[in-house]
């Protein structure tokens, strides 16, 4: 089973690692593994997330977003956008970003380091509110308790999460500013750049977010919409208009997916500038550990278990919090890149090992209850 289902991934896996070696040596190869990890990671919770909405369509339906949609993922979202990232950011063309990054890397890296804090401030406030609307939500499974029982707590204010972002935002930029200024000036007159990108980040996780949102509540009617149609044409004996309502329904389905795959993407893609700035072996990375999702989603739906190790959403979202973090301090800081990867794969490797700790604490338990006379009472968190 498993072979079957990860066998493209693992040749895939193979193939962008020797790519890798060829292309930089392996310090590349190590960028790209942690790459690859950080992509699998964090989009773990997505493969979970298109399980549960993937195992309600017909067969035909999911061919086409385990096909049609694994294409848009990882040509689109992460080969096309970092470029497009890249291009923006420098004020240059896609064609010309991707010319200069094999044909002069002096100049590309020339160019991306000149666009870094604008980049940096994008990324740096997408990934910090997914990071802040996730440790400020109650939620009855807790990892770290004595962290996110108060700040779930204080989640109950009303738009916390962008305050705490724009606060976050504004103080990076001044904080730039002055430094700048200190300096010679000679970057001053990027610190409102700075503060145009962060607040651009910030636009565009409310607009994924929104559209999310539209697409799940649409969901869910037309879902509604079928239960009824399908009481009646019981009572009626009729079923074409269920096999119509059907149909919406999976292409609502359909659309939803790709805008929550698109939606989990941003985080691997921008994270990825916090390790790299080389497209090609962002490219690797990322296109490699989007194949794991698809795996991934493919094993959950097979498998019908979705929750095995609990707490690997909770230690995605702190490495994406963390990333966050280290992409605004290196809008004015050096960090190497196997620094700002490894805690990353950290706090996932520790969330996972968690998970394994509660399991078998569950499982311990379980043995304990069936023995008279033991109340053994077991913690769900750390």
């Amino acid at each position: 089973m498993v072979l079957k289902t990860f066998g493209w991934s693992f040749a895939i896996t193979a193939l962008g690692l020797v790519a890798a070696v060829l292309y930089g040596g392996w310090e590349a190869f190590g960028i790209v593994a942690i790459l690859c990890v950080l992509e699998i990671s964090l989009s773990f919770d997505n493969a979970v997330v298109n399980a549960g909405i993937l195992k309600k369509m017909n067969a035909f339906w999911q061919k086409i977003f385990l096909t049609i949609g694994v294409l848009i993922a990882v040509f689109g979202m992460r080969l096309v956008f970092p470029v497009v990232i890249v291009a923006i950011s420098a004020k240059i063309g896609p064609i010309e970003a991707v010319d200069l990054a094999f044909n002069d890397a002096d100049r590309y890296q020339e160019l991306v380091t000149d666009a870094h804090p604008s980049i940096a401030a994008f990324g740096g406030m997408f990934l910090l509110m997914i990071f802040l609307d996730f440790i400020f939500e109650e939620r009855d499974i807790q990892w770290l308790r004595w962290i996110e029982r108060p700040l779930a707590k204080l989640g109950k204010v009303d738009m916390l999460s962008v305050c705490i972002a724009l606060i976050v935002l504004l103080v990076s930029a001044m904080t730039f500013a002055t430094n700048a200024h200190q300096h010679g000036g000679a970057h001053a007159d990027k610190a409102q750049t700075v503060l145009i990108s962060g607040i651009a980040g910030l636009i565009t996780y409310l607009i994924v977010g929104g559209l999310s949102g539209y697409f799940e509540n649409k969901l869910e009617e037309e879902e509604e919409r079928e239960h009824e149609a399908e009481e009646e044409a019981v009572r009626s004996g009729k079923q074409v208009t269920v096999v119509q309502l059907a149909g919406k329904a999976a292409f609502f389905m359909f659309l939803y997916l790709e805008v929550l795959d698109a939606s989990f993407s941003f985080d691997g893609v921008i994270g990825a500038f916090a390790i790299t700035n080389d497209i090609v072996l962002m490219a690797l990375g990322l296109g490699v550990g989007a194949m794991y999702v698809r795996s991934l989603t493919v094993y959950l739906v097979r498998q019908g278990t979705l929750d095995d190790y609990v707490y690997l959403e909770h230690g995605a979202h702190y490495a994406i919090g963390a990333l966050a973090v280290l992409l605004m301090v290196t809008i004015q800081y050096q960090i190497p890149e196997v620094v700002t990867g490894l805690i990353g794969v950290a706090l996932i490797a520790w969330s996972f090992w968690s998970s394994v700790r509660r399991n078998k604490r569950l499982a311990d338990a379980e043995g304990n209850a069936d023995a008279p006379g033991d109340k053994t009472e077991v913690s769900s968190g750390v």
